[in-house]
């Protein structure tokens, strides 16, 4: 594979199952470029495809998993709360972050979602609980190490919380679509960002 082919609009006009295999292709190489292009688009498409798409709810439910599951087939075991949306794999410390799909947004050419921010004012009082603080330390962990591994998570919000806090409903999330990004510091908050100049 030559990597210096791909650009984003040509990866854009795969499907979905041709962008998972360039992408699995691309890790196999050691291409972070074509990685980062496979899964912005990915990531994209998961929040703009039509949804009144014949077979896409059910396409969707049937390779969505609970987010506890999903972090076991990445080789992380959560503790006892539910209320975790991250973790420490085991084997090489890398830090594992489920995201909320909804909350992922384009910027320069990638992909932008935001970690945690303080609770000022009681603006967001999640990043006070023990879930929030968790996220916290996850986020040090991940500036030590570098970069970070994430999945998305499905569902429906519930007005006036957080998602990471309570949702209307989870409906899911998918563990075949890995996101590599790295930690940014701005304005106090701290965002994952990853593909085209977002992590750069």
């Amino acid at each position: 594979m030559n990597p210096t082919r791909w650009t984003a609009e040509s990866v854009a006009r795969l499907g979905a199952e041709d962008l998972r295999q360039l992408r699995d292709n691309a890790l196999g190489l050691g291409s972070a470029e074509v990685v980062a292009l496979c899964e912005t688009a990915l990531g994209a498409r998961g929040r703009t495809a039509p949804r009144s798409h014949p077979g896409r709810a059910a396409r969707e439910k049937s390779k969505l998993v609970p987010r506890r599951a999903a972090f076991q087939m990445r080789g992380v075991h959560l503790g006892a709360r539910m209320s975790s949306w991250g973790g420490v794999r085991d084997s090489d410390g890398m830090v594992v972050l489920s995201l909320w799909a909804e909350d992922v947004r384009r910027e320069n050419g990638g992909c932008s979602c935001l970690l945690w921010t303080p609770n000022e004012k009681g603006s967001r009082p999640w990043s006070d609980t023990p879930a929030g603080k968790e996220r916290l330390q996850h986020r040090k962990l991940a500036l030590e190490h570098g970069r970070a591994e994430g999945f998305l998570v499905y569902g429906v919000r519930q007005e006036g919380f957080l998602p990471e806090e309570r949702a209307q409903t989870i409906k899911g999330a998918d563990p075949h679509v890995l996101i590599v990004f790295q930690v940014a510091f701005r304005s106090a908050a701290y965002w994952a960002v990853w593909g085209g100049k977002a992590a750069g």
